[in-house]
């Protein structure tokens, strides 16, 4: 399972909150399996919320907080554990992303969520949620916008995409959104923030025609791979699956165009999208 225990607790608060589990468990002596028993949970999952897999539940920390004489400690952090700004089943991942030191991604029909424009995903999540209301769909767009935060790092991590053809093709929002969209790419390659490449139709069949792919690999931590469906996402760590992904983007990124052609199909693309 995916750990968060060589992850920085600063800046997860499922890190922090079980590494503040750990550290009070042991200062009074207690085992996993001890401790479950006088939290009514087992021990692995005290594990497991230890190393920031599982999160825990607003009962267990009360009861946490009982047991362990904390004074309310965790009954204050399960907030800020609890609380996400993304879908559920790609929290994770975005906790994960913000401290990765390399990031991959193969996109094939949207321009992935970390380098949306405002417009770009405002358009995307109207699409996908076409009765929810304007509130709801600014909450999303803030969020998705605030994952670029992570390319503005001094730190920032390497960033390199695989876009399908169709990504660039398809008129999301309208041929203005598309044409801004599409110069945002440029200008984000161009500054150095990303490696970028097209996979063109010519390419036919690929090792990745399947489906989405995101690679993230750690300083300090394993390297996992996350692939999405519709309302559903999974964060995967196991070794031998995360190294067949990489060597299915490794396929789709031999058979993609060059960087420096890729820019220019995506500045041909924008001025198409501008003036027709």
């Amino acid at each position: 399972m995916v750990s968060g225990k060589n992850l920085d607790p600063a800046s997860s608060p499922s890190a922090f909150y079980g590494a503040e589990v750990r550290r009070l468990r042991e200062e009074k002596g207690l085992s996993q399996s001890a401790l479950g028993e006088l939290v009514f949970c087992s021990g692995a999952y005290l594990g497991q919320i230890e190393v920031a897999v599982r999160k825990p539940q607003a009962d267990l920390s009360a009861r946490l907080d009982a047991v362990l004489e904390t004074g309310g400690h965790f009954t204050r952090l399960y907030p800020m554990v609890a609380r996400t700004r993304h879908a559920a089943h790609f929290a994770r991942a975005a906790e994960l992303e913000a401290q990765a030191t390399t990031i991959s991604q193969y996109a094939p029909t949207l321009v992935t969520g970390l380098l949306q424009t405002a417009d770009y995903a405002r358009a995307v999540v109207r699409a996908a949620k076409p009765f929810a209301s304007a509130e709801a769909v600014d909450e999303a767009v803030a969020a998705r916008l605030e994952r670029a935060r992570v390319l503005a790092k001094s730190a920032a991590p390497l960033l390199w995409v695989i876009l399908h053809e169709t990504v660039v093709r398809m008129p999301v929002g309208g041929r203005r959104v598309m044409a801004d969209q599409l110069r945002h790419l440029t200008a984000l390659a161009g500054a150095g923030k990303l490696l970028l490449q097209v996979l063109p139709f010519s390419a036919g069949a690929h090792a990745m025609t399947e489906g989405s792919l995101f690679l993230m690999t750690f300083a300090e931590a394993p390297p996992v791979a996350y692939v999405e469906g519709p309302y559903s996402g999974q964060l995967l760590d196991d070794p031998a699956i995360v190294a067949r992904c990489q060597r299915s983007y490794d396929l789709a990124r031999a058979v993609a165009l060059s960087p420096a052609a890729s820019l220019s199909l995506i500045e041909s693309a924008a001025e198409e999208y501008a003036h027709e």
